[in-house]
């Protein structure tokens, strides 16, 4: 997944501790958002706070994205796309995709707001989907870091 140089950048950004921050961070909002989303569909009740919570959301996507891209660059040297990512990248598009699609349809009005919130679950099943892929990723960078520990403590290069 990383080679030696990559790892060394990976560990040396300080992009690496702002994701390592973020994301977290992100998954409690998504957390809060969705519990309010299915309330408000469920009861009719609380729908201002439940679209703030999507915009709140939304917002903090925006900055891990940014964020990602710079730390992506630093690592890989690129902003988006690079081989080891590729695949969490295109996903993050569509995420970002859906959730933009739910500000238009918020600001447009151009649906109502159970639709809204509808769109907004699509969104939030894509995002779980990427955090997911993201989380496997961290899963196999540790396991990675783990037989280059082991390779080291042996004697073997890593």
């Amino acid at each position: 997944m990383y080679t030696a140089d990559e790892r060394r950048r990976r560990d040396e950004s300080r992009w690496t501790m702002v994701q390592g921050v973020l994301a977290p961070m992100q998954f409690a909002v998504f957390l809060v958002s969705v519990s309010l989303v299915l309330r408000y569909l469920a009861t009719g009740s609380g729908l201002g706070v439940a679209t703030a919570s999507i915009v709140v959301k939304t917002v903090v996507l925006y900055v891990i994205m940014v964020t990602g891209s710079i730390w992506e660059r630093d690592v890989f040297g690129r902003y988006l796309f690079a081989p080891a990512f590729f695949w969490e990248d295109v996903v993050s598009m569509l995420v970002l995709a859906l959730h933009t699609t739910y500000l238009i349809a918020l600001f447009s009005g151009a649906v109502d707001a159970e639709r809204q919130m509808w769109l907004a679950l699509a969104a939030y099943t894509s995002y779980v989907i990427n955090a997911t892929q993201f989380v496997l990723k961290l899963r196999a960078a540790r396991q990675q870091e783990h037989l280059w520990t082991a390779g080291a403590a042996l004697g073997q290069p890593s």
